[in-house]
């Protein structure tokens, strides 16, 4: 038996300003699509948000997810909105991608005190990151810099570099546009080069035990070359068996009517980076691929 509610759609969401930022954009959407139905967003604490250790330190499968998968479970709320970075591979026990209804721009950016670029940053600059993949990616281009730690929401960490604490910082550009930050980006990096998370710039939308006319509302938001794009890069982290604790950085992008993915392991000191890109049309198949050139390069030894 489906769920059905006349008095409204519940919402769930972390509740920090990006992620109530994400759901309202969801949620405007949806309550034009569902005339008469209000559409409630419901804020849930995860672990992620609580527990303040670096990314290598703290268990990654569903740490930002899974009270969110248990209140849809348990009927709480209706559907969740998340960033797709965040959500785990589906052979992990949560619920399906139902829609990949955004992405916008997926690089990352630096945001440094004096507006200075990666490049002229002063040898023995302080980088703020807790993320494995850009400490090892800032260390491969740069090794003379010094990565500090660094936890918190987007304007959280904005306000430690503003207070002296770092030099410079890395975040993801479509963030720092989502709240109205962009004009804080010292230079956008190309994520070619400094491939992303998988996923990252993309909303992802899952859904609990749910009516017809709100799963068919929810598939209406799906973009398809989004979710294409965003499949392939999650396939290929799949099939190198990482995650968001591993430094492993993909980026697929359409060419005309084929993808093109390229997707860079590191070791975290950066003295290694195996990178691989290729053209395909099926996703999936794509990132095989790309995995499995970089395996034959030695991937699995970077990533034990």
């Amino acid at each position: 038996m489906t769920y059905y509610d006349p008095r409204g759609v519940r919402l769930g969401t972390r509740g920090s300003k990006l992620s109530l930022w994400q759901a309202r954009w969801v949620a405007m959407r949806l309550a034009s699509a569902l005339p008469g139905r209000r559409v409630e967003i419901v804020p849930v604490v995860t672990r992620g948000d609580v527990d303040q250790q670096p990314f290598t330190e703290l268990t990654e499968a569903g740490a930002f997810t899974s009270e969110l998968d248990r209140a849809l479970a348990e009927g709480q709320i209706d559907l969740a909105v998340h960033s797709l970075k965040d959500v785990p591979l589906s052979d992990t026990p949560a619920p399906d991608v139902a829609a990949v209804p955004l992405r916008t721009d997926a690089a990352d950016a630096l945001v440094s005190r004096d507006g200075l670029t990666f490049a002229t940053l002063p040898a023995g600059a302080r980088v703020g990151t807790s993320s494995p993949r850009r400490t090892s990616l800032v260390r491969s281009l740069r090794p003379d810099v010094a990565i500090l730690p660094i936890r918190g929401n987007v304007d959280t960490r904005v306000g430690r570099l503003d207070e002296g604490a770092y030099d410079a910082i890395v975040l993801a550009v479509a963030g720092l546009e989502r709240l109205g930050l962009a004009d804080r980006v010292s230079e956008r990096l190309d994520p070619r080069a400094f491939p992303p998370a998988p996923g990252q710039g993309a909303l992802a939308v899952q859904l609990g035990a749910v009516d017809e006319k709100l799963r068919a509302a929810v598939a209406a938001l799906d973009d398809a070359r989004a979710h294409a794009r965003t499949r392939a890069e999650r396939e290929c982290l799949r099939a190198l068996g990482g995650g968001c604790s591993r430094p492993i950085g993909a980026y697929a992008t359409w060419v005309g009517d084929d993808l093109e993915l390229t997707t860079a392991v590191g070791s975290m000191d950066g003295k290694t980076m195996l990178r691989s890109t290729a053209t395909g049309r099926d996703p999936v198949e794509l990132a095989g691929l790309v995995a499995a050139e970089l395996l034959a390069a030695g991937a699995d030894k970077l990533l034990t």
